[in-house]
């Protein structure tokens, strides 16, 4: 059986490793912040020394075996249960997944949190590091990479009593403007226009979009880089 201290040090050593995940979240205000990251890494923290030194009263009891990973391993299915609730699904013109790093983040800190509680300290500190390294230090290295050979997507939604191919047609063969790629569909009566452009034509889809919001036929306009 653990010691008493041996128990507070892991559970003050698995908070210290999800508040500082749970920090970096926190500074872009998700739901999913400083306490909800502390209290999955001590939660999971406790599990793992309940599963692996709860158990020590009975052993040596006739029939009885203990088998550490039995209790612990449920955290690793049961932390998806909080991961898909800060996962959300936005529709703004185009549909967007938001959430997904951070229900990554908390199921890292799941991990953090059972490293801990099995005394794997070193293994718990140096995916802390990582951790934050991945969602702190290569998020300039994401943004410069997007910047250079991201694509921009252009949403438009139509009336569907105008003339839509006169619309179209116009848009595709802009001499100012090279579209990547199109894709259209009907939703709900509206036509529905999507198009991609590399990131360098910005400002000329910039200049589009404004050009787009005063065309009557032109519902609604959204788009993302």
């Amino acid at each position: 059986m653990l010691e008493t201290s041996q128990i507070l040090l892991r559970l003050l050593l698995a908070a210290l490793f999800g508040a500082l995940i749970g920090l970096e979240r926190e500074r872009k205000n998700w739901v999913a912040g400083l306490r909800t990251h502390m209290m999955v890494c001590v939660g999971a923290c406790l599990i793992m020394m309940v599963s692996a030194f709860g158990f020590a009263d009975i052993l040596g009891q006739p029939n009885v075996t203990l088998d550490p990973s039995r209790i612990a391993a449920q955290v690793v299915s049961g932390i998806g249960f909080i991961g898909a609730g800060v996962i959300m699904f936005v529709k703004q013109g185009t549909e967007t997944i938001r959430g997904l790093t951070t229900a990554a983040g908390l199921w890292t800190v799941a991990g953090i949190g059972l490293a801990t509680g099995s005394g794997l300290f070193f293994a718990a500190a140096a995916t802390t590091v990582i951790a934050l390294l991945i969602l702190w230090g290569l998020k300039p290295v994401e943004q410069a990479y997007l910047k250079r050979f991201g694509q921009i997507t252009l949403e438009v939604i139509t009336d569907p009593a105008s003339n839509n191919s006169t619309f179209l047609n116009d848009l595709l063969h802009r001499d100012d403007l090279e579209v990547r790629a199109f894709n259209l569909e009907k939703a709900e009566g509206e036509f529905i226009f999507q198009l991609k452009f590399d990131n360098k034509e910005r400002a000329k889809v910039e200049r589009i979009v404004n050009e787009l919001r005063g065309n009557p036929v032109v519902k609604e306009i959204f788009w993302t880089y």
